[in-house]
Formats: C-alpha cells, sequence, structure tokens
C-alpha cells in the first residue's frame, strides 16, 4: 500500500516538518512503532530506510503502529483529497467519517453505495491499506479520546458514546492506539489545561492555514436564521440535526484552530456533529493547493492573492441547503430569508437542549412533504417544487449527504419539476462539497468579472446573487 504514495516527495515533507502534508498521509518509524503527522516536531529527522508511509492512520495501526503521543496525528486535518474525490471510495470516506459503520455496520455501508461488503473491503484494503472496518475503528478512537480529555463522563459512557460494543474493546483498542490506558490519557489531557464545561464539549478542529475566517463568517452571519442560528462577535452557533437527536454547535476561531463547544441530546452523536461542522466551515481544505491551481489565470490570480484562504461554505444538512436554494430562486437574500423564517416558524422542530436563542430544527423532508404551504408566500410552482423534493428526500429516491454520487444526484435535481442547471449545481456544491461545480449563469459570477447574465432556464433563472 505504501508504494502508491510519492516515497520522495512524503519524506522531503519530513524532512521540513512541512504542515502543509497533515492528514494527507501518516509517517511510522520502524525502529520506534510510532506513526506520527509530517510536521512531528521530533528532533531528530528518522532515516530513509526506517520510515513507512500509509495513506491512513488505520492503515499504520493494522501494520502495528502507535499514535505518536508528541504529535497527535489523529487531530491533524482530514485528507482534503476525500472531499474532492466522487468516485467510490472518496464516497465511501466520507460515510465512514460520518459515522456510518458505527450505525448501520459494514453492510449499510455496502447498501449505500449500491456494492457487495466483499467488493467495498477489497477497493478500500487496496487503496488505503485498511478495510472499512478498521477505519472506522480508528476513528472511534479519535472520537473516545476526545471525549476522555473533554469531558468528564464515565469511561463506560464513553466507551458506547463513540461506538464501541463493549467497554472491553475500548480499553483495548486505546491501549493498542495511544499506548496508554483510558485514565492515563485523562489525566494527561486534563494536565494539559483544556476546559471541561458543564454539559458541553469542547474541542478543537484543526485546519490547513492560511484560513480567511473573518469572510466566512460574515457569510455565515448574512444567511444566519432565527432560532436555528446566529452570529455575534465573530461566534458563530447554530443548531444540528443528528442522527440520534439535535445538538448546538459553538464555533469560533481561535490562533490556528476553531473552538468547537457542542452541546448534544446524545453523546453518540460526537462524530456527525464534528463532520457536519467541518463540511460547513471547508476545514478540510488544502488551501495552497487551491491558490496555486486558481492563479494560473490571468482573471483568478488578483482575486487569489488579495484574498488568501477563502473557503467554500458547505452545509450541515443536505436537505435544508436545498430547500433554502428553492426559496431563494428569483428574490433576494433578505427575501430569502424571511421564507426560511416562515418555513421554521410553522414545521421546524424544537429542541430539547435549554438555549435563549438558538431554538428550533430546520424542518426535514417528510415534515415539509406534509406540510400545508399555502401560506409560506410563494408562488404554486415554487410549492410544487418544494414538495417534490422534500416527498423525494422523503422516499429514499434523492439522498443528499456525503456519500451521495455526485453525478446521479444532479441529474436527479434537475428531473424534478422547477429546478434548473443554477440550482441542481448550487446544491451539489454546496451540500455535497462538489469542488468541481462551476455556475456560468450565476449573477454574483457576472457582477465579478463583468457582462450580463444570460437568462440560462426559465424555471431556473439567475437568483439575486446573494444567495451564494
Amino acid at each position: 500500500m505504501a508504494s502508491q504514495l510519492d516515497f520522495e516527495r512524503c519524506y522531503r515533507a519530513v524532512e521540513s516538518a512541512d504542515a502543509r502534508f497533515d492528514g494527507w498521509f501518516i509517517t511510522a518509524v520502524t525502529t520506534t512503532g510510532i506513526y506520527c503527522r509530517p510536521s512531528c516536531p521530533t528532533p531528530v529527522r528518522p532515516k530513509r530506510a526506517n520510515v513507512r508511509f500509509y495513506p491512513t492512520a488505520a492503515a499504520a495501526q493494522l501494520a502495528g503502529f502507535r499514535a505518536c503521543k508528541r504529535c497527535r496525528p489523529d487531530a491533524s486535518p482530514g485528507s482534503p483529497e476525500w472531499n474532492v474525490r466522487g468516485d467510490l471510495v472518496g464516497r465511501a470516506m466520507r460515510l465512514i467519517a460520518d459515522g456510518t459503520v458505527d450505525r448501520e455496520g459494514v453492510a449499510g455501508l455496502a447498501s449505500r453505495l449500491a456494492v457487495s461488503e466483499r467488493h467495498l473491503h477489497r477497493l478500500l484494503l487496496g487503496e488505503l491499506g485498511a478495510g472499512p472496518l478498521a477505519i472506522a475503528r480508528a476513528q472511534r478512537a479519535q472520537s473516545a479520546r476526545t471525549l476522555i480529555e473533554t469531558t468528564d463522563l464515565p469511561f463506560t459512557d464513553v466507551a458506547f458514546a463513540a461506538g464501541f460494543e463493549s467497554i472491553r474493546q475500548f480499553n483495548d483498542t486505546i491501549r493498542e492506539v495511544f499506548a496508554l490506558p483510558p485514565t492515563e490519557l485523562r489525566r494527561r489531557g486534563r494536565r494539559r489545561g483544556e476546559e471541561v464545561v458543564e454539559g458541553a464539549l469542547t474541542l478543537r478542529l484543526p485546519y490547513r492555514s492560511p484560513f480567511d475566517g473573518a469572510t466566512l463568517f460574515a457569510w455565515l452571519r448574512a444567511r444566519a436564521l432565527p432560532g436555528v442560528a446566529e452570529a455575534r462577535d465573530g461566534v458563530y452557533r447554530r443548531t444540528l440535526r443528528l442522527p440520534r437527536g439535535a445538538g448546538i454547535a459553538t464555533l469560533e476561531p481561535v490562533d490556528a484552530h476553531i473552538r468547537c463547544t457542542l452541546r448534544l441530546e446524545s453523546m453518540a452523536d460526537l462524530t456527525s456533529a464534528v463532520r457536519q461542522c467541518r463540511r460547513l466551515l471547508d476545514l478540510d481544505a488544502d488551501p495552497i493547493s487551491v491558490a496555486e491551481v486558481l492563479s494560473r489565470d490571468r482573471r483568478l490570480s488578483p482575486i487569489v492573492k488579495k484574498r488568501p484562504g477563502l473557503r467554500a461554505p458547505g452545509a450541515v444538512d443536505g436537505t435544508e441547503l436545498a430547500i433554502q436554494a428553492i426559496l431563494g430562486q428569483q428574490v433576494s437574500l433578505t427575501a430569502a430569508r424571511t421564507l426560511a423564517l416562515r418555513l421554521v416558524t410553522a414545521h421546524g422542530d424544537v429542541i430539547k437542549i435549554a438555549d435563549p436563542t438558538l431554538t428550533h430544527l430546520f424542518p426535514g423532508a417528510p415534515a415539509i412533504a406534509a406540510a400545508d404551504l399555502s401560506r409560506l408566500g410563494v408562488p404554486a410552482t415554487r410549492r410544487a417544487t418544494l414538495r417534490a423534493l422534500a416527498q423525494a428526500v422523503a422516499a429514499g429516491d434523492l439522498a443528499l449527504d456525503p456519500g451521495a454520487d455526485r453525478v446521479e444526484v444532479y441529474r436527479k435535481l434537475r428531473e424534478l419539476p422547477g429546478i434548473g442547471d443554477w440550482t441542481a449545481g448550487y446544491i451539489v456544491m454546496r451540500a455535497l462539497g462538489d469542488p468541481d461545480t462551476f455556475l456560468p449563469g450565476d449573477l454574483g459570477i457576472h457582477r465579478t468579472f463583468g457582462g450580463v447574465a444570460p437568462v440560462a432556464n426559465l424555471c431556473d433563472p439567475p437568483v439575486v446573487g446573494d444567495a451564494r
């Protein structure tokens, strides 16, 4: 497996302790039995003959290596490769990261991808050096470490919240991966001064610099729906619809990471909550590589240099994003927010977590499909579009999650009444994180580069542009 990685390029990154490669690959040293991130601050660089490179922590663990206590490779930003790739491996990695294996098993993962378990295991093992169970196990270990160090939960609760099936499995995995028992891991975490907040988890979400947080958070603030999200003083808060309940996330840029505070109805939703926050803020992106590619275009180069570290905002929930995209057709951002707020007030779920300002989840697909939308204030054709999309999602005919096939989703969206090229492309770009989607009819693009935006489709004309 390691042979598929460019050894020379990887070793140069390790020699220079280049943090840009953290998350891209894992460095393992045979003489110590430890695996690290490329930027590990160890004072002595390992000799070539003693180094092995792996694409995932799971592959390094299967080869018998344990995590470095100095650089904490499990806390690296995620590989941007899995967000970029639209193939079966990329989709599988996004679903595993979202906790699908923990909730539905490998059988559920294979079913979502429409392949056999055997084919999926063979594919992941051949390309990533580890099968779906091993990759999910490495992720469970990371989730458990977060709970151990940032909460006072009993270890029994930590084990089951992180997705382990038994206390014994939890203890064995923690000892094997981190070479420490859970009690010692908690003691060392406290010694570093990690904050423990009653009823909440506070953790760090790493990213690759540069990071234009000011622009990203201003973008989110302009689109925050009262009751669902809010932004003030550089802090963004919003409710999350999670597999086992609701949650509230508080996100704030601090130094070289995002401080994330989570309040969850079920601690078992930790993995999904973290993935939603990372997707929303595009934290797994590689901004330097993006800048290198975009700077080759003479029209984009000045913009890239002026605004380093720009991120492409994602979405915490694909259905929510799609519904808001439809509501935003042909109206201003302010009008679209008003319509969305009416929908939330009438049909949103009230969360159980007590909070003075965040009270609702955006309505799910089943609620919208069954709702009376006559008082929403949109034309009948728009109501028909909303209902058609909600019904398709509720029936399972359309998936708007990170593991969906982007090409297939775009095709199915275009088949729905009232959805044209812009709306379908916008949903695939933001809800599914497709990095290659381009919206040539977007008014915002035309305003930036000059020219007049063409009316591409009568059922989906260019939106006012603020919806981006």
